[in-house]
């Protein structure tokens, strides 16, 4: 039995001679040219929509999931049914949906990524120093303000 499916969406042309199908949404006739297909099944394009949000989900190419007879958009599926946890800088909780930095084992919000000495905050590209589990900048880092074990990122 499989609890999550994570499926794409496509565009499928409907032909003239070809009989409507019903929308599974819906259950009405599909009469527009194009009609949408995804989990087996055809959709009007307004009618493919998460169930949390009701966001439409009829971009080409763009993915849904199914959990418990839902249809959801990335979004709610991880907001529902994600993992998440704390952040290594302000121990608060990170969403599951939520961008984030790492920096070798820890986990960041990604406004809590900067150096815990003077929170000036780090730029892609930027070098940053982890040391005693802290991060910090090249200039806090060379002062030697704290003492122990440096590893360079």
């Amino acid at each position: 039995m499989v609890l999550d499916k994570e499926e794409s969406v496509s565009l499928v042309s409907l032909q003239s001679r070809e009989k409507p199908r019903g929308c599974a949404g819906c259950n009405g006739r599909i009469r527009d040219r194009f009609m949408l297909q995804a989990l087996d099944r055809f959709w009007h394009e307004d009618c493919l929509k998460c169930s949390c949000c009701d966001c439409r989900l009829g971009r080409v190419g763009s993915t849904l999931y199914t959990r418990a007879n839902l249809i959801l958009c990335r979004r709610d599926y991880l907001r529902l049914f994600g993992v998440t946890g704390n952040c290594a800088a302000c121990s608060k909780l990170i969403p599951a949906f939520e961008m984030v930095m790492r920096a070798r084992d820890n986990v960041y919000h990604l406004d809590c990524f900067a150096c815990q000495l003077c929170r000036q905050r780090f730029c892609v590209g930027d070098k940053f120093f982890l040391k005693n589990n802290m991060i910090l900048c090249q200039l806090d880092y060379e002062g030697g303000h704290l003492n122990g074990s440096t590893e360079r990122q």
